[in-house]
């Protein structure tokens, strides 16, 4: 359903599962950043209505999953934090050239959004089926649903602002390119490394 061209490496569900909290500090991170996006998208593109309206909902989803994840942070005694950068995501957007029409700006940003999204999923599901830990299995088994929701959302856009055809030869270009990112990647302690 993902469209993902390389499955994340088995290997990385155990490390994970070994640095949880790593993870989970890490996955607080990316639910800002994931705001953060949406927030944009609304700064730098309002005058398309509906993406303003759905990425309203998202900021609030977006917090919602920080604040839960955060909460478990208080839970375990840990602390935040600073952000890291991600390797993956900076990598990621160096695809598409810079500039361009607002249009084209606008796909790009949404089919970057849409794989990141698609990933997360990915992993999401990975920890969901794999940690031993069974409340944490339910808590990532949950979030996959909302990953792949908010995927198919960012995706479902790019098709409805650019021309499809051209979209989706883009979007298979790009998960071509993220495939050999990931070849790189799943040996950190990260949501997407």
């Amino acid at each position: 359903m993902l469209g993902l061209k390389l499955p994340t490496d088995p290997r990385w569900v155990n490390i994970a599962e070994k640095n949880i909290d790593e993870i989970l500090i890490d996955h607080a991170h990316c639910e800002q950043k994931a705001a953060s996006t949406a927030i944009s998208l609304i700064v730098s593109f309002p005058e398309y209505t509906n993406l303003v309206t759905e990425m309203i909902a998202l900021v609030k989803e977006e917090m919602s999953h920080f604040k839960l994840v955060h909460d478990r942070l208080i839970a375990k005694g840990v602390t935040l934090g600073r952000d890291r950068k991600d390797e993956y995501v900076m990598d990621l957007i160096k695809f598409f050239p810079k500039g361009g029409s607002r249009t084209n700006q606008l796909v790009h940003r949404l089919l970057y959004a849409a794989l990141i999204e698609a990933r997360s999923c990915e992993r999401f599901r990975l920890l969901s089926e794999n940690l031993e830990d069974q409340e944490l299995a339910k808590f990532y088994r949950d979030l996959m649903v909302s990953e792949a929701n908010h995927y198919t959302l960012f995706l479902n856009f790019a098709r409805e602002y650019g021309e499809r055809v051209e979209v989706d030869q883009k979007w298979q270009d790009l998960l071509e390119y993220e495939a050999t990112l990931m070849g790189n990647l799943g040996t950190k302690e990260s949501i997407h490394g």
